[in-house]
């Protein structure tokens, strides 16, 4: 299921070109494995963006699925991800998923930590 933003408050997006990252990175990956979105105390701006392959659905993950990509976060992880977009990116600084977090008030350069 594709959810969007307007439609439900919580929602967390997919774009196109996560949806198709993620699908080419699974490919090399055991049958039926997601890719595990969540987030930890650390990084340089006090939490930090994680990023797992996982093949089993915990109780309480949400589960965004688009074009054949499927992407879990645990609830507690949600809480802190509310509204944001999983996107990916390639440019000079390299290959990567990157999350625009409406939620933080601020992030490091690279992207990969955020503040609230």
């Amino acid at each position: 299921m594709t959810m969007a933003v307007e439609a439900n408050p919580r929602a967390i997006s997919l774009t196109d070109k996560a949806a198709s990252r993620i699908v080419a990175v699974m490919a090399n990956e055991a049958p039926g494995s997601m890719l595990r979105v969540s987030v930890a105390g650390g990084g340089c701006s006090g939490f930090q963006y994680v990023f797992d392959i996982d093949r089993q659905k915990a109780p309480g993950d949400l589960v965004i699925e688009r074009d054949g990509a499927t992407v879990l976060i645990d609830e507690t992880s949600l809480d802190l991800l509310e509204g944001s977009t999983i996107d990916f990116v390639d440019d000079l600084v390299g290959q990567s998923f990157r999350i625009t977090n409406p939620n933080a008030t601020s992030s490091c350069g690279c992207g990969t930590s955020f503040a609230l």
